[in-house]
């Protein structure tokens, strides 16, 4: 529980260490349940006022995290003042009023909102907050447990509620003036993955954005129509802004000028970037001020959507590159960001990967694994990973002495996700989304995800193009070509068909120095083994993958089990267990699927509707076809058809809808009418005169 000063500096300051507390960021929404207040139907109380929208409003709360006999409920409310983009632009969260005193602490209030008074009208965002009773209204420093944050429309004045669209459509307005006088942010943000796959694979630069996640249900409020989006990791080097990326269920990324529901960058990042506490940097509530409370009086208040949506303009995805992908895993088994194999059962600690680009130095240690009759195995598998770039937190992960759980370290120290599963620290994000997954984003837009398969780990590491040249280690030199990943310190190269022995020389190679470490040794096993002894034990004997054999019954299981994938093969045989193998054989096909779903997408960008017209089909990458159509009263000039090309150009332009299709229907409306009295008339003299000849023949 943290002391409750205001709602954004509250988030800042996260439990950590025993040494002390550090300012690190959490969003609101990234807080565990337990220690937020929730408002029941959280759309009824922004919604409320609006047609329909009446009644009582009641909010929740676990009472043991906050004890005492009685509490009182205030509201708070946030605002940024000054020039947007200036020095004397500030933040600041104030007190406004107290709804109700010496409330029984059940854990349940509700209310019928009144209008507030006009002194507290300019506040539109703002979150309520439960306090003890006992400290005065508006204290700081308390302890307390607050809302989200919200549109305060329960608490708006009698205008808004006699007429709410008239009252949001002014707002939209005056907001649409104040945003054509700010400075361009769109500039500055990455282009979106071209696909669903590429965004939930790309975990370096992009992350769920927790309002429409796929792995929770697809409850897309704002986003109707999509299964998912991300949001861009890193706000904008300038203007601290954010991108959005949301995509459908065939995995088709929506676009704004196609659909509302399409996804729109923001001038504020969502999640907030340092220094914090400074506009359009404050987790959340600067979103909400530039991006999200303009969303409902332009879109949900009022039909003014349009107005929004040209300011907010979905990024396509025709600059988007996939990054490099590599990954360990195993007995341990290696694939390199050019896609190089390899084996390395060295005992120690190794640097997977460096980069002088940013300075990004990634180490892993390993250690002997057992065989089933309980004697050490001749393979060993990874243990603890450790990451820094430039002068950022240094971060490790490693398994913990109970089996299946990661232990995340922040500086030589244990980290507690009990509060959250999100920190924001210095120079990179971590997520801990269970106990067996951690996942690092740095500030570079490089990313790993350390997760536990079988009795080890398994590392992915992800590096966006800019890094072409610059890595070096275990993992090889990215640039695109594998014939040089075995490169030594010395800078000397092996083949690629080097033996087993010489591989292993070349993995001992890249052992970690002393004086370089980014491991924690706090426990007399890990000084004894890694800090006295060298960090790469020349005692300790592999078995080579040249050398492992398996008995007949063995060879019949692992082919059974393996396939051919010979990692899962060389671990059956190495700790003797085809669990180690299935784990293995798990690994590397989630390996394999990633490096399927970052393929490169060509994309031929958006492409219009046809004035007087529309189109069917909304994607535009590479295979894909547009029909155009005229509305009633207008022909097509153009073909009907375009279809997006290997050199990303569509293979036709946007064809015109003339008008003059009228005219064209009318005359053939006429002329066809004319021609069918025309046959009607002969049809009717013929029978005529055959009426007659008959009359005429029966005449004596």
């Amino acid at each position: 529980m943290k002391l409750a000063l205001l709602p954004w500096v509250l988030l800042l300051l996260a439990t950590v260490p025993s040494s002390g507390p550090r300012p690190t960021a959490v969003h609101p929404y990234k807080v565990s349940e337990t220690e937020k207040s929730q408002l029941v139907n959280e759309t009824r109380w922004q919604y409320y006022g609006t047609p329909g929208t009446t009644g009582n409003l009641s909010l929740t709360w676990n009472t043991s995290r906050l004890p005492t006999q009685a509490v009182t409920i205030e509201l708070w409310g946030y605002e940024e003042t000054g020039k947007p983009y200036s020095e004397n632009w500030t933040a600041e969260w104030s007190y406004l009023y107290t709804l109700a005193t010496n409330v029984p602490n059940s854990g349940f209030f509700t209310f019928t909102p009144k209008p507030a008074s006009p002194d507290y009208q300019r506040w539109k965002v703002g979150a309520l907050r439960i306090v003890d009773s006992k400290n005065y209204p508006g204290k700081k420093d308390v302890l307390a447990l607050w809302t989200n944050d919200h549109a305060l429309a329960w608490h708006l004045g009698d205008n808004f509620r006699e007429d709410s669209v008239a009252w949001a459509r002014a707002q939209c307005l005056a907001w649409e003036a104040l945003e054509d006088q700010l400075p361009n942010f769109l500039k500055e943000l990455p282009d979106c993955p071209c696909t669903l796959a590429q965004a939930r694979a790309d975990s370096g630069r992009y992350f769920t954005d927790y309002g429409c996640d796929i792995e929770h249900g697809s409850v897309c409020t704002y986003h109707p129509g999509a299964v998912h989006c991300v949001r861009s990791v890193q706000a904008s080097p300038h203007y601290a802004s954010g991108q959005q990326c949301c995509y459908t269920a065939a995995g088709t990324q929506l676009l704004t000028a196609d659909s509302t529901s399409g996804s729109t960058p923001d001038r504020g990042h969502d999640w907030g970037s340092p220094p914090y506490r400074t506009p359009p940097r404050v987790p959340s509530m600067s979103h909400w001020l530039y991006d999200v409370i303009s969303f409902y009086y332009c879109c949900l208040w009022a039909p003014e959507c349009s107005r929004y949506m040209r300011r907010r303009p979905s990024s396509d995805c025709r600059n988007y590159r996939p990054p490099h992908l590599a990954s360990v895993f195993g007995d341990p088994h290696f694939v390199t960001f050019d896609g190089t194999n390899l084996t390395f059962n060295g005992r120690g600690e190794y640097v997977l990967l460096e980069a002088v680009l940013t300075d990004l130095k990634v180490q892993a240690r390993a250690q002997p694994g057992m065989m089933t009759n309980g004697s050490q195995a001749r393979g060993t598998g990874l243990t603890a990973v450790a990451v820094q770039e430039g002068n950022s937190d240094v971060v490790e992960v490693r398994l913990a002495q109970r089996s299946g759980v990661l232990e995340v370290l922040l500086n030589q120290e244990v980290l507690s996700f009990a509060e959250q599963s999100w920190m924001d620290l210095k120079g990179l994000f971590l997520s801990v989304a269970a106990e067996d997954k951690v996942s690092i984003m740095l500030s570079s837009g490089a990313g790993l995800e350390v997760s536990i398969q079988g009795p080890f780990l398994s590392v992915a590491i992800l590096l966006p193009d800019k890094f072409l040249t610059y890595t070096r280690g275990l993992l090889g030199t990215l640039n695109n070509d594998p014939t040089d990943d075995f490169t030594l310190r010395s800078g000397r190269v092996l083949p690629l068909n080097a033996s087993a022995q010489e591989l292993f020389q070349f993995g001992a190679d890249w052992a970690v120095h002393n004086t370089s470490s980014l491991f924690t040794y706090d426990s007399w096993f890990l000084i004894n083994n890694f800090v006295y002894q060298p960090k790469h034990d020349p005692t300790f004997e592999p078995l080579f993958p040249d050398k492992s054999t398996l008995s007949p019954s063995q060879a019949e299981e692992a082919a059974k089990l393996c396939g051919n994938d010979h990692f899962c093969k060389f671990d059956v045989a190495a700790t003797g267990s085809l669990s180690v193998g299935n784990a293995t054989l798990v690994a590397h096909q989630l390996h394999q699927q990633r490096m399927q779903s970052l393929q490169p997408v060509i994309s031929c960008g958006w492409l219009a509707p046809p004035a007087n017209g529309h189109k069917e089909g909304l994607r535009y990458l590479v295979g894909s076809t547009v029909h155009f159509h005229c509305n009633r009263g207008f022909s097509l000039a153009g073909a009907e058809t375009s279809t997006c090309q290997a050199d990303g150009t569509w293979s036709t332009p946007t064809p015109e809808c003339q008008l003059g299709r009228s005219y064209t229907v009318l005359l053939s409306i006429i002329f066809g009418g004319l021609a069918v009295v025309l046959l009607v008339s002969i049809i009717y003299v013929l029978l005529r005169r055959k009426g007659n000849m008959n009359m005429w023949s029966l005449q004596p």
